[in-house]
């Protein structure tokens, strides 16, 4: 049992029974997703440091307040704690705070609807490392982690998003007084979407097009100062604001930018990689992939978010559906707990179970990502394609995964996970707005097929092959692999199904070559090409399950119940795309209602540890932020407590629409 949970009142009964029934310890399953005891126990005293802490907590809820007073509270706590993390610095988990206030657990459970200053360390000190050059983070960096400036990342524009190689801000350098002068042409040029870019940030890392001696040299970073340091104020030629609401991130202070020849000095642009000489002689970068560097970091940490807003989610279903009873399974017997549907339980374990998946992936995402981040400061750039390839198609699939999770968890709740307060409403805002920021998730799967194309003609040509797709140079041609009920096979098939669609795709793009253009054939081709990367991640994600629940030291009865897990995500998804796996595989429709009956079994199986696996989870009450999933159980007595703090409830009757509109519609004798 956590720290926070000790201490709770009252537990319901349904759900101190489901407790009881785990065959594991939740710690065990916790102190593996922290990474060990000591990680586990550091997590707990941040979260006690914060958490306790009044000037963090609100009175009234966050969505009682108006938008401009929503911001204002969340400019208030996020400036809290960044004070506090301050008093963290010379701790050991000083560093680790940021990561965990910003888009974790403990991020969200402060600032429920975004953070106004979380670009400024997750894309704006970030951008500085990777593309300025030492003397430049000298300067710029030590004054952003000093909080000495507030920054954003300005890329995208009213006009492109995702297509970067079209933002149309453009940087023109002017010799003479060594400067560039930015302007927004159009109204389609001007930065849009930059969180804390309304009212927060002071600076930004803008992107623009670099236009030096009469010529284009695409995009480029630079940094520019948005607003006076002490009065706050626009400088000169600069038009900014916020952009209004959102289906979530409320609290984020997205904005909007545009320039009107503002002047900004020569070594404000980031050099490590290219640069502009003083009389304006432009020096191209070594590699054009060097620009990749602070997106392909972003994506690989919207992963691990997603992953925990699913869990978020799930935890919250699922101890509501041990609490809910409803509806007679057996006539005459007391309602059954929603938990014993088979129904209920195909909406909530396999999201259970793709938490993990989501996990697991992104931390050998991460490996690679800080590998190929110290080849490259070593010059070595050769896995870098491969890297952008995996953290794109892994957020566009994991951000969709997450977001559809979150609504069929909702769902599963009922009319009461309609509500506000359950948090699974807020939760879906949050999740979903990541399938189109940082890459759209459509545009983004086509970038990783751009890559397997390549790929695949280099398995036909025998070349060597990287290590996420040497599955291309061993496929068995026209004799399919025999099907067997086990991990391997499945495992197999993914990589069977992924590559059985790649091929598919090269050889329509071949085909239709010969008719028309590339880039046409490319289009036509492009729905099928979504899908072979689609493939192509699932593919990856299965093995990386497969691979850290065979590897990991569990007990006997977690390792049983994570077996379980691992094996319900790879039958669910064949289940799912059935239609694949008969076509690219030696699955046939015997083999179908085999699983479709597995999948049965394992849904039963998980059932017990299902509660277990949640709390496993160690989700803090305030990190979860819902009446429905707390963990006590005690959902009815929590939603009736939020209710009262409705501001219409405060007096029993609301004087000023009651004697101005329903009194005289009243006595009106209509």
């Amino acid at each position: 049992m956590g720290v926070h949970e000790a201490s709770k009142g009252k537990c319901n009964e349904d759900l101190e029974n489901e407790r009881r029934k785990c065959s594991f310890d939740p710690i065990e399953l916790t102190h593996f997703l922290d990474g060990g005891a000591e990680k586990t126990r550091e997590r707990k005293e941040r979260e006690t440091f914060f958490l306790s802490d009044a000037d963090l907590q609100d009175d009234v809820p966050d969505h009682f307040l108006s938008h401009a007073d929503k911001y204002r509270n969340s400019v208030r706590k996020a400036c809290k704690i960044f004070r506090k993390i301050k008093e963290l610095q010379s701790q050991a988990g000083g560093v680790d705070s940021y990561r965990q206030l910003l888009g974790g657990q403990l991020g969200g459970a402060i600032l429920k609807d975004g953070n106004p200053l979380t670009l400024h360390y997750v894309m704006f000190i970030p951008a500085l490392m990777g593309q300025a050059t030492l003397e430049q983070q000298a300067y710029w960096v030590s004054r952003a982690w000093s909080l000495d400036i507030l920054g954003t990342y300005a890329q995208t524009e009213l006009g492109h998003g995702t297509f970067i190689r079209g933002l149309e801000t453009t940087a023109t350098y002017d010799p003479s007084t060594e400067e560039f002068v930015f302007n927004s042409p159009t109204l389609t040029s001007y930065k849009w979407w930059p969180g804390g870019l309304g009212h927060t940030a002071n600076y930004a890392v803008v992107v623009a097009q670099l236009i030096t001696k009469g010529e284009r040299h695409g995009i480029h970073p630079f940094v520019v100062q948005l607003r006076d340091e002490d009065t706050h104020m626009p400088m000169p030629g600069i038009k900014i604001g916020e952009i209004g609401t959102k289906l979530g991130m409320n609290a984020t202070n997205n904005g909007y930018l545009g320039f009107e020849n503002v002047r900004v000095p020569r070594d404000n642009m980031l050099m490590k990689n290219a640069q502009v000489l003083p009389d304006g002689t432009f020096i191209k970068s070594p590699s054009s992939k060097l620009t990749y560097g602070p997106m392909v970091f972003v994506r690989v940490v919207i992963v691990q978010d997603c992953a925990t807003f699913l869990s978020k989610a799930v935890t919250i279903a699922t101890r509501y559906s041990a609490v809910r009873r409803q509806s007679e399974l057996v006539p005459g017997e007391r309602e059954p707990q929603i938990i014993d549907y088979r129904t209920q339980q195909y909406k909530l374990f396999p999201h259970i179970a793709s938490c993990l998946a989501m996990k697991f992936a992104s931390n050998w995402i991460w490996d690679m990502y800080n590998n190929v981040t110290s080849e490259i400061e070593e010059g070595d750039l050769d896995k870098l394609p491969e890297l952008h390839a995996m953290s794109c198609c892994m957020k566009a699939v994991c951000t969709a995964d997450a977001a559809w999770g979150v609504e069929t968890l909702r769902l599963s709740c009922g009319g009461h996970g309609y509500m506000t307060c359950s948090n699974l409403p807020s939760t879906y805002g949050l999740v979903s707005a990541a399938c189109t920021y940082e890459g759209e998730n459509t545009v983004l799967l086509l970038q990783t097929a751009r890559y397997l194309m390549k790929a695949y003609q280099q398995a036909m040509s025998g070349q060597e092959m990287t290590p996420t797709v040497s599955y291309l140079k061993n496929q068995p041609g026209m004799k399919r692999r025999p099907w067997k009920n086990t991990i391997a096979t499945y495992v197999q098939a993914y990589k069977d199904v992924a590559a059985g669609k790649i091929s598919l795709c090269a050889k329509s793009i071949g085909r239709r070559s010969k008719n028309m253009s590339p880039e046409d054939a490319w289009n036509m081709t492009s729905i099928e090409l979504t899908q072979c990367s689609e493939a192509h991640c699932r593919a990856f994600i299965v093995e990386r399950f497969a691979e850290t629940v065979r590897d990991s030291n569990f007990s006997v009865p977690l390792q049983q119940t994570m077996d379980h897990l691992c094996e319900l995500y790879a039958v669910f998804w064949i289940l799912i795309k059935v239609g694949d796996f008969l076509m690219f595989t030696s699955l046939s429709p015997s083999d179908v209602e085999y699983l479709r009956e597995r999948q049965v079994w394992l849904l039963q199986a998980i059932r017990p540890q299902a509660v277990g696996l949640v709390d496993g989870f160690d989700l803090h009450d305030m990190v979860l932020g819902s009446a429905l999933g707390a963990w006590d159980g005690q959902v009815y007595e929590r939603l009736f407590a939020e209710a009262q703090k409705s501001p219409l409830n405060s007096q029993p009757v609301d004087e000023e629409s009651f004697n101005k509109y329903l009194k005289p519609l009243l006595r009106a004798n209509l």
